[in-house]
């Protein structure tokens, strides 16, 4: 069993900037491939990056050059710096856990999630 808990969200100007993390506790951190995925209201769960074993990233082709996804096994942690935000950015995100490594921009792939953090961008 894995939680995670995310932090960061917040309200920001468009053009601005925020840093999500979410912090993991159970088994192995290491050994999960870690993903971030939103939610916009009256919108679907949508794929925003993702982060393998071994560092591989994968991004959606809108968040790509202004979004970095990271890690930090010895700390448990995956973090998701966002630039350049813009107001279709809103939405609740969510942090994501998988034991798979391989298709891991579905979100069936994934075993564990966090409650999500609040984002929102102001025009």
């Amino acid at each position: 069993q894995v939680q995670m808990v995310e932090s960061g969200g917040g309200l920001v100007q468009a053009g601005g900037s925020l840093r999500l993390s979410c912090a993991a506790s159970g088994r192995t951190f290491s050994n999960y491939a870690m993903g971030w995925f939103r939610q916009a209201p009256g919108k679907q769960r949508e794929f925003v990056a993702a982060i393998s074993w071994s560092g591989r990233t994968y991004y959606e082709d809108s968040v790509k050059g202004r979004f970095t996804i990271s890690r930090d096994n010895a700390k448990n942690a995956v973090h998701l710096q966002m630039n350049s935000l813009k107001p279709e950015d809103t939405a609740v995100y969510y942090c994501a856990a998988s034991t798979v490594d391989w298709g891991i921009r579905a979100g069936e792939r994934y075993d564990y999630w966090g409650q999500g953090t609040q984002v929102t961008v102001s025009s």
